[in-house]
């Protein structure tokens, strides 16, 4: 697929947004299987320095992202997810891992530093529930728009054993996945036929 492209207006006018919005959304695919083509560390490094700008409650920014990308890191992952995601994950150049931080709340005097929302949230363990709840996958999803703005094509997974995951990955407990997403060049080769969507009125009210 193609990156999302921005081009800048002349000083006195607007920005203009030249953004083929059909690459984030309506012809993106799922990818099953990638091309052997390495995706730099730099583009990591690009993507999240995109997604992070995404708005999360209080600026709570709560998701982790483990870039799996070693041979053996890649071999960890691939016992941990459901046998029909094994191939995906073996591969995709990288697979990251959306994860959770149980104690977001500790980088709050850096995030929100015009309020002690530290004390507001820290031993709060039904609302952190909750935070964590609403803002990881949200954070996720931005990864996933960036990514493909940025040109690279995504396979996300929720077919994995979490328990057995965290053990590899987060052994003391303060992080735990949430989903993981391959990421790299998909091969048109791995695609599904599309299933369709519901439309406007099917799944939206103005009132």
């Amino acid at each position: 697929m193609s990156g999302a492209q921005v081009t800048q207006a002349p000083a006195n006018g607007p920005l203009e947004l030249a953004i083929d919005i059909s690459t984030l959304f309506s012809s993106a695919r799922t990818y099953n299987a990638f091309e052997e083509r390495p995706v730099a560390p730099q583009l990591l490094h690009e993507l999240y320095d995109h997604m992070k700008w995404g708005p999360t409650a209080a600026n709570t920014c709560p998701a982790r992202f483990v870039f799996v990308t070693s041979p053996e890191a890649k071999a960890w992952l691939g016992e941990c997810v459901n046998p029909g995601n094994v191939a995906k994950v073996a591969s995709a150049p990288v697979t990251v891992i959306v994860a959770g931080d149980s104690r977001y709340y500790d980088e709050m005097p850096k995030l929100f530093p015009a309020r002690d929302y530290q004390s507001i949230f820290a031993g709060k363990d039904a609302l952190n529930a909750d935070m964590l709840a609403r803002n990881v996958p949200l954070q996720g999803a931005y990864l996933m728009i960036a990514a493909r703005a940025l040109g690279l094509d995504c396979g996300p997974m929720s077919g994995f054993d979490a328990e057995k995951l965290d053990a590899a990955f987060f052994p003391d407990g303060r992080w735990r996945s949430n989903f993981i997403c391959a990421l790299g060049y998909g091969r048109e080769d791995s695609l599904f036929p599309r299933n369709p969507r519901l439309d406007f009125d099917e799944a939206c009210q103005i009132v």
